[in-house]
């Protein structure tokens, strides 16, 4: 895709990877619609992207991802929808707040779906429809179990709409490893191959201007992981308690 003048709704925008990649877009020409909780962060980003339209919205409030759909509509189709937003609460399992869970998965898997629903009402025919998974959903790691089970299923979910919304809904998928953000800061643990949210926004802007499902980074990484899922069980699980220490 060529961003230049294409118009894109960005959900999750307000800080981390969602704001590295507005400027990223808005750098390149593109035209954005840059949703998330926190009004104030939006509009000054907003600012820093060539004076965006803010429209506020919580995916853990269903109604309001409804209204700002219908707002945006009217304004006319959208080139794509691309919703990064996430809560994060790294906990071992025994730990857990059950109200903090619930709204993670409120948010992380409930949420997405809801995106995911409204994307053929708001984009043009072959518009871009990307989910954000996780090198998380890949495999199970102790302390991020309830966060790499949404992530796990937001990659089932992408999926399978890749194949049911096409060929009028262009679906990807983005797997960031880590990135430095709020969430990655909570982190207690050395976090390998690391990555600044701006390179992370460079490499998601390439995968979407391509044509491959799944953008995936940094791959000397990605690809450790994936290799781990490709294991028998009894070899994964001993590499996975190594991994978690």
């Amino acid at each position: 895709m060529n961003y230049e003048g294409k118009r894109i709704w960005l959900i999750g925008a307000s800080s981390g990877i969602g704001a590295a990649l507005a400027k990223e877009l808005a750098g390149q020409g593109a035209h954005l619609v840059l949703s998330a909780r926190n009004e104030d962060a939006l509009q000054a980003l907003a600012a820093e992207c060539g004076g965006a339209e803010v429209v506020p919205l919580d995916l853990a409030r269903p109604e309001t991802l409804n209204a700002a759909a219908e707002r945006i509509a009217a304004g006319g189709k959208l080139d794509a929808l691309i919703c990064t937003a996430a809560l994060y609460d790294p906990a071992r399992v025994v730990d857990l707040d059950p109200g903090k869970t619930a709204a993670l998965v409120q948010v992380n898997v409930t949420g997405t779906l809801l995106v995911a629903q409204c994307a053929p009402k708001v984009l043009r025919e072959g518009g871009q429809l990307v989910l954000f998974g996780s090198v998380a959903g890949y495999v199970g790691l102790p302390k991020g179990q309830a966060y790499s089970a949404t992530k796990a299923a937001i990659i089932n979910l992408a999926e399978t709409l890749r194949v049911e919304l096409a060929p009028g809904v262009d679906v990807r998928l983005v797997c960031p490893g880590f990135v430095r953000t709020r969430l990655t800061d909570m982190n207690d643990f050395t976090m390998p191959a690391i990555i600044e949210p701006e390179e992370a926004a460079r490499e998601i802007a390439r995968g979407l201007a391509g044509r491959s499902f799944e953008i995936h980074f940094p791959k000397r990484f990605t690809y450790a992981l994936k290799l781990l899922r490709l294991l028998p069980y009894p070899v994964a699980l001993r590499l996975t308690a190594r991994l978690a220490g």
